[in-house]
């Protein structure tokens, strides 16, 4: 097998990742006793490991279970608990950290913490190594010998969703055979511009559904280089682009804003031009952004839009983007996407209502231990992923919010998108979140956390620009300056965390 994964100084060809693989289905199986339907949990930066403990994992017909290392004691002891993990695989750092929290039935196997990774995050030497008393993953899989070929079917990685309206949950493919697992991947292969030859690199955290898919469909083509960053930083990745020849990348909103804050010299120093096909997804990408960066790259910016329950569905090119400003594209080969209102009847074009979607190829997926939420999520065969949207005359997808961020002020419906939008349109904004907080008279009013741009801090002035825009009842009633907006790594602001504050006490959260 050809090709390379490379992170920071460290070069691993996909044959010797193979071979790893192999020995570590073998151990898992053997001395842990992992079958088919097991879940491994996984508590790894990005890290060549983490692609190979994935792989052993896989061929097992059991599900990786890469654990958000953000995660709080109580967050990673409720996956830990939730998913029955039956082992876990971690850096040395990150396991010391969680030690506390680690039920003491659980077999634990350690890797060292890279020196890239430790550089990156400020890990020492001493933190780095395996702590006396565990397994050494490294040492115990190179002393295990190959499992040979298997025809279970890979299930994929047991994603947990980011949890905003409650405890999170594993999402999990459900494949009867490899075939159908396959297929389902055939949009996300289309979506992601996979093909042989490639060399990609992967900016974001690998514990996400859409780089952790990326990532392990790579290894099955006949990718030239595959990079890892450690850590997203934007003249590292540019100059990570140049050095490598990157031709695709998959990436979200926040790394462009990012990048275009780079002074013009310092983004003229750099080579981009092997960029063939850069995809993004995960959040919303003002239009601007989009524009600033097809006019930086050329017309090798793409866009999905999906969720972990449903993979990529919906697919938006350069040119598309620019026809129509604030499209997530048209709906994929394989796949459905309707949008119905409230009595379940499907919407004209330019009505807004609920955006249901399926790929309609391959494996479903169900949420593990509550398959009430799944039937709950649905609508026949269709899945929501809780968004509000139309479709235009033409069949392309635009999103105007979240379900659940909707806000009822005296009756009347408001959706913080549309808000948020215009907020972002003024020059003091660097960005914002909308949402709704108690209100004795109307139920909720309307509050705006503003990033200002610059320093600017005119409450005055932002309310009449909004109301040259908006409705005056879509005027926020509170207005509060930060210099900070609490983020997923996604780059999704986390407003649960700005929002919860002006709930505490109450027994409604609306």
């Amino acid at each position: 097998m050809a090709g390379v994964v490379i992170s920071g100084a460290r070069r691993v060809g996909l044959d010797a990742i193979s071979d790893a693989a192999a020995r570590g289905a073998r151990l898992l199986e053997e001395t842990y006793g992992i079958a088919p339907g097991d879940r491994v949990a996984l508590l790894m930066r990005n890290d060549i490991l983490f692609l190979q403990a994935t792989a052993s994992v896989a061929r097992l017909g059991a599900y990786a279970v890469p654990v958000n290392w953000h995660a709080s004691a109580a967050e990673l002891a409720y996956v830990l608990r939730d998913s029955g993990a039956r082992v876990l695989i971690g850096h040395a750092d990150l396991v010391a950290r969680a030690a506390a929290v680690l039920p003491a039935e659980l077999p634990v196997l350690v890797a060292a913490t890279p020196p890239e990774l430790c550089a990156a995050y400020g890990v020492g030497a001493a933190d780095s190594a395996v702590p006396a008393g565990y397994t050494d993953w490294e040492a115990a899989v190179a002393a295990t010998a190959p499992l040979g070929e298997r025809e279970t079917p890979a299930p994929g990685s047991m994603i947990y969703t980011s949890g905003t309206t409650g405890n999170p949950k594993g999402v999990r493919r459900v494949p009867t055979t490899t075939a159908e697992m396959d297929a389902s991947y055939r949009p996300a292969i289309a979506g992601f511009g996979l093909r042989d030859g490639m060399r990609a690199l992967i900016p974001a955290p690998l514990y996400h559904s859409a780089p952790n898919a990326f990532g392990m469909l790579s290894l099955r083509f006949a990718t030239e280089e595959l990079v890892l960053m450690p850590r997203f930083d934007p003249e590292e990745f540019l100059a990570l682009v140049e050095k490598h020849r990157i031709t695709t990348v998959q990436m979200v909103p926040t790394h462009f804003v990012r990048l275009l804050k780079l002074p013009d010299d310092v983004r003229a120093k750099y080579d981009v031009s092997s960029l063939e096909f850069v995809v993004h997804a995960a959040a919303p990408c003002p239009a601007d952004v989009k524009a600033a960066m097809i006019e930086w790259w050329g017309p090798v910016i793409n866009e999905y839009y999906g969720a972990t329950e449903t993979g990529v569905v919906v697919f938006c090119t350069s040119a598309e983007a620019l026809a129509k400003p604030g499209t997530v594209g048209r709906v994929m080969p394989g796949c459905e996407l309707r949008v119905f209102d409230d009595q379940g009847e499907d919407c004209a074009p330019f009505v807004p209502g609920d955006v249901y979607v399926r790929n309609l190829t391959g494996a479903d997926f169900t949420y593990h231990g509550d398959p009430e939420k799944r039937a709950r999520t649905g609508r026949g065969h269709l899945v929501s992923a809780g968004d509000i949207g139309y479709l235009d005359a033409d069949g392309f997808l635009f999103l105007c919010d979240r379900r659940n961020d909707m806000v009822i002020s005296g009756g009347v419906n408001i959706y913080p998108a549309e808000i948020e939008a215009a907020l972002l349109a003024s020059p003091d904004v660097a960005d914002c979140a909308v949402f709704g907080i108690p209100d004795e008279a109307m139920g909720e009013a309307l509050c705006a956390v503003v990033l200002p741009k610059d320093g600017v801090t005119d409450e005055a002035g932002l309310r009449a620009f909004l109301r040259a825009r908006i409705s005056a009842y879509k005027v926020p009633k509170l207005f509060v300056f930060q210099q900070d907006l609490p983020r997923e790594d996604t780059g999704k602001i986390f407003k649960r965390k700005l929002r919860e504050p002006y709930w505490a006490g109450r027994e409604r959260r609306i």
